[in-house]
């Protein structure tokens, strides 16, 4: 049977606590899946930031009944953990307990599903559905394209730029739950607010569903382009970074509030503040987790020194400190 947690406790960013986990034995019975399961599998190769620790244990499952059969057998109460595409996201150095989930092209495939809808795999790339949704001429979607997230990270943290947000356009999830059930949450289920759901914990999302309307295809393409070359402009793209850092504080932009408090390029570390866009952190190339973290907050102090405004971290910061 699988390994019973021990040792130390961790708190993560919600201060929710859990246990760190045996990784000498399985945390499911052997034989049990066909995908891969790896112990103290590094995870700064999967991440943007290309830093952190490592995962007790990292599942790959093969498809989505190997993923039911792994979270049906595991232990109750290991720690999991989904993993898309890796931005908008810090992983700590001291690594990430349980059980991290990395889906792959089994749940990447984007379909158009009716006039105006398209279904897509949890870990495709949501710049691929604003593609295939302009293709089809479905409008609705185009903001996706200035999105570096995949379908599930959205879905989980309601990701959205230009004005618009995921909630807008996404009518339906599935998620496997804890326990291996699989169940179909409605966009009311998921209760969004500003990059927030409420994704039940440990939820791995497997496949959504989303709502667009007519639209001329080459209008929508066109658009996409002048959004792709705005944020090439604007944003560090091609460094190691992990998307916005922080929330937008209502009536304010978070870059500005930085860059008025004299942060643009200001390090710690090996971490930067991006000096073409203040709301992004940067790994230079020597920078651990706890540089990037360490930056974020001493900026959230000077931003606070200098305006009163207390910024909100965006980018998820998990694992053990």
């Amino acid at each position: 049977m699988g390994s019973k947690p021990r040792g130390r406790n961790f708190s993560d960013q919600n201060g929710m606590s859990a246990q760190v986990t045996n990784t000498n034995t399985s945390p499911v019975p052997t034989g049990t899946v066909r995908g891969k399961l790896t112990p103290d599998a590094p995870l700064a190769k999967h991440v943007w930031f290309k830093s952190g620790g490592n995962a007790d244990w990292l599942f790959e499952p093969a498809d989505l009944d190997d993923l039911k059969a792994f979270l049906k057998a595991l232990e109750p109460g290991t720690p999991v953990m989904p993993l898309g595409v890796g931005s908008n996201m810090i992983i700590r150095d001291g690594g990430v307990p349980g059980v991290v989930i990395k889906l792959g092209a089994a749940f990447a495939e984007v379909n158009v599903t009716g006039e105006t809808t398209i279904e897509a795999g949890a870990f495709a790339p949501v710049s691929m559905v604003a593609r295939r949704a302009a293709k089809a001429g479905i409008d609705g979607l185009r903001f996706f394209i200035g999105i570096p997230g995949s379908v599930g990270g959205v879905t989980k943290m309601n990701g959205g730029c230009y004005g618009r947000e995921t909630c807008d356009v996404l009518t339906s999830c599935d998620v496997i739950l804890p326990g291996g059930e699989f169940v179909t949450l409605t966009n009311a289920d998921l209760a969004f607010s500003y990059r927030h759901s409420a994704l039940p914990e440990g939820a791995v999302v497997v496949a959504v569903r989303f709502e667009g309307f007519p639209g001329d295809p080459e209008e929508i393409k066109a658009d996409m382009a002048r959004i792709s070359n705005t944020r090439k402009e604007s944003q560090p793209i091609g460094s190691m970074t992990g998307g916005s850092t922080f929330k937008n504080p209502e009536g304010h932009s978070s870059w500005k509030l930085i860059d008025d408090a004299g942060l643009r390029g200001f390090t710690h570390g090996g971490a930067q503040v991006s000096e073409k866009h203040c709301n992004f952190l940067i790994n230079t190339g020597t920078a651990t987790s706890t540089d990037i973290e360490e930056l974020g907050e001493l900026v959230r102090e000077k931003v606070y020194a200098n305006s009163g405004i207390k910024l909100e971290w965006e980018i998820r910061r998990v694992g053990r400190v």
